[in-house]
């Protein structure tokens, strides 16, 4: 058995000797089949979905991926792993077909990590980079509030979760005039270079408000407060705008009545018209243009 072996070494040796160009060629060609089928295996587990099929029964989430926002992102883009993991779980499933063998996480973890690698330009409400955008200006860079914190996933879709709002904003709640159901992005442009509601969002509902005469530019957020008390009082006229205005005209004879008995929202003048019906309920009618004398 010895002089057999012997006999194979020296073969081999003789041959390598004599024969070192085809050694070589041999040598190249094994490399070069080695790096192709390697490139191969790589570009399969990062880019193919086939390779999740290995694993996965995919035909629910493959519809669903495909009608969703992500339909161009490939499988590996947001279930990311690492070469290294993905052969463990490879070679876990073939040799044991037990794939919950390994530690997993570009299920429900990676994706949410893979979000800023295409969303950190792009992501909008509207047509407002990330960047640009109040919201995630506010949440994501300012506050580092992580993606999920506030969005939820639903089959490849991940609407943001407008019940999370509060978990941060425990006083933000809207209170009354039939508001108290309004969803946050009801009236907050996360979008927009400001959160806070424009004037023109709340007369997309309010149609009804007239946009001339007195007041009419300012904001509507000045006199009504959604998150404590929507409907303002006289007091805050007073107090927050109209601080003299018991030393104008006859308005001091007037201190008992409050300014919204005779100043209708959103209307305000007292015309002709209006003190027929108004100033006669206390006294005799007088022209209005006399009040402020």
């Amino acid at each position: 058995m010895e002089k057999k072996f012997k006999s194979l070494i020296e073969f081999i040796v003789r041959h390598l000797a004599t024969d070192r160009p085809l050694i070589i060629v041999l040598i190249l060609a094994a490399v070069t089949l080695a790096i192709f089928t390697g490139s191969r295996y790589y570009s399969f587990t990062k880019n193919d979905p086939q390779f999740c099929e290995l694993c996965h029964l995919m035909k629910e989430s493959y519809k669903s991926w495909e009608n969703s926002s992500h339909r161009n992102a490939k499988c590996q883009t947001c279930h990311s792993m690492s070469l290294l993991g993905q052969n463990r779980l490879l070679f876990s499933y073939i040799f044991s077909g037990n794939k919950s063998a390994v530690a997993q996480e570009h299920g429900r973890v990676t994706p949410w990590e893979s979000c800023k690698t295409c969303h950190m330009e792009s992501v909008r409400q509207g047509g407002v980079t990330m960047r640009k955008s109040y919201g995630h200006a506010r949440h994501v860079f300012m506050e580092k509030i992580e993606c999920n914190k506030c969005h939820e996933a639903e089959m490849h879709n991940f609407p943001p979760d407008e019940r999370n709002c509060l978990t941060c904003h425990e006083d933000k709640g809207v209170h009354g005039m039939g508001m108290e159901s309004f969803a946050c992005l009801s009236c907050h442009a996360y979008g927009e270079v400001t959160a806070m509601p424009t004037k023109q969002k709340c007369l997309n509902c309010h149609k009804e408000i007239p946009q001339k005469g007195p007041m009419s530019g300012l904001d509507c957020r000045k006199c009504h407060k959604p998150h404590s008390r929507i409907k303002p009082q006289a007091n805050d006229c007073m107090i927050n705008c109209h601080t003299n205005q018991h030393s104008i005209g006859r308005h001091d004879r007037h201190r008992d009545i409050s300014c919204l008995d005779c100043h209708k929202a959103h209307s305000w003048k007292v015309g002709r018209e209006q003190a027929k019906t108004l100033c006669v309920k206390c006294h005799d009618y007088k022209d209005p243009v006399s009040f402020i004398f």
